[in-house]
């Protein structure tokens, strides 16, 4: 990407100026919401991988109505390398959609890979009407880092051997004005957002169809409470059908982090999702 578009697309979504002190534990969080599409039994994929994308057009519709509420899209390396993806807001109706919300046209897109293993040549990186921030750990190998860095708008180095979400995503509001993020998976990714206690919106489509597999990943993979006080508990708030899919929309009421108050360490802004978005 060449200087000049760089400083363009940084420009764009108009970051507060670089801090270069670590953000502090009392610094507001971003609103975090996780959107995803799952089979009757509760899988997002197959075991190989091979199936990840399952859900029909109205749920497409969904995920870029939530899109266009949010200052930034998250996913993980798999989730962005194993798909053609973009995390763009898509057509002109929901980028005008952002705009008359107050939103930057096109949204902040973050990528989540604890070894960097994300393939400079993923679809992502051909789109760039946005920045592209890639979270990573001390244990991306030097040659690894710079390919991204020659992709991405950012390689953010957030933790020796895991993310530290809490500072990450303090981090993100506190440069990049990330006040609401939506995390479109996978799993893993999920499991540590919910285990941090940093999730207040659950959206999730149920497919028709079932796809078993012992190993296949499901919306929370890495998620293995000891006991049942120990789970995320969740309060429905609407439920919709049309076309032979369910949409829930959940509000994060418990969590097992040290975070599990994320809503207050938000800051005072409301929540701006007041009800699942119209899926017709």
């Amino acid at each position: 990407m060449k200087p000049s578009n760089l400083h363009r697309l940084r420009n764009q979504q108009n970051p507060k100026p670089a801090d270069r002190s670590a953000p502090r534990p009392t610094d507001p969080l971003p609103l975090t919401f996780i959107n995803m599409s799952m089979s009757a039994d509760g899988k997002i994929a197959s075991s190989n991988r091979e199936i990840s994308s399952f859900g029909s057009p109205t749920d497409q519709k969904r995920l870029l109505q939530i899109r266009a509420r949010a200052h930034a899209v998250m996913a993980g390396a798999r989730t962005v390398d194993g798909n053609p993806v973009t995390l763009e807001p898509g057509p002109a109706y929901y980028r005008r959609l952002r705009l008359r919300r107050g939103l930057p046209e096109y949204n902040l897109r973050v990528v989540v890979s604890g070894t960097g293993t994300l393939h400079p040549d993923a679809e992502l990186f051909r789109h760039t009407n946005s920045p592209i921030i890639i979270l990573t750990t001390d244990r991306i190998g030097a040659q690894q880092r710079q390919r991204l860095e020659s992709v991405a708008t950012e390689v953010r180095i957030c933790g020796d051997q895991s993310i530290d979400f809490p500072q990450t995503l303090r981090w993100l509001r506190q440069k990049w004005g990330v006040e609401q993020l939506l995390c479109e998976g996978g799993g893993e990714l999920n499991a540590a957002l919910l285990r941090a206690g940093l999730v207040t919106r659950l959206f999730l489509t149920i497919c028709p169809l079932i796809l078993g597999g012992r190993k296949a990943p499901t919306l929370a993979g890495g998620l293995d409470p000891s006991h049942l006080g120990d789970s995320v508990r969740l309060r429905l708030d609407s439920t919709q059908r049309k076309d032979g899919e369910i949409f829930l929309e959940y509000e994060v009421i418990a969590a097992p982090g040290p975070l599990a108050c994320a809503r207050q360490n938000a800051g005072s802004t409301p929540l701006s999702l007041p009800g699942t978005p119209p899926t017709s």
